[in-house]
């Protein structure tokens, strides 16, 4: 990005340009600024697979718990030795070797997830005065269509 966003005019929207929080400090490069989003654009990658990871925690524990219904319904039905299998290979088995999905959120959590958020954040702070989002923030200063509705820069009162 070249465009700096403190060399931004008033617009006739009222407030321009993103709030404090979301403008480059000074002495801040464009470089910078690019590193820094790319860097926040893999974390939120993260998020997305961990979000991912605890849907499948969950889709796989509510799977678990419908074997036990399962069971019974086969019981019901004459066919005792199939669930006696189901209850004995299945229900409450590993998903991975010796760990079921709470123990892979655990893990995910606590050596890559934790890690890779802790970076990011200090990354924000030493470089860019702990603000969030600036590359983002400065996207939207360069593709918005100052003064039309729906392009304000800013929320305002009414909103």
């Amino acid at each position: 990005m070249s465009e700096h966003v403190g060399d931004h005019r008033p617009s006739p929207d009222g407030p321009h340009g993103p709030d404090a929080e979301h403008r480059r400090p000074p002495g801040v490069s464009d470089a910078t600024v690019e590193a820094l989003g790319k860097l926040s654009e893999a974390l939120e990658v993260v998020e997305h697979a961990r979000g991912l990871l605890y849907g499948f925690h969950r889709l796989t524990g509510t799977a678990d718990l419908a074997l036990d219904e399962a069971v019974s319904l086969l019981r019901a039905a004459g066919q005792a030795g199939l669930a006696e299998r189901v209850e004995q290979e299945i229900i409450g088995r590993n998903v991975i070797h010796g760990r079921w999905t709470f123990q892979i959120v655990e893990d995910y959590d606590d050596h890559y997830y934790s890690a890779f958020k802790d970076l990011e954040r200090q990354a924000r702070d030493e470089l860019a005065g702990g603000r969030r989002h600036l590359f983002e923030a400065e996207m939207k200063e360069s593709r918005r269509s100052a003064g039309r509705p729906h392009h304000e820069a800013l929320p305002t009162s009414a909103d």
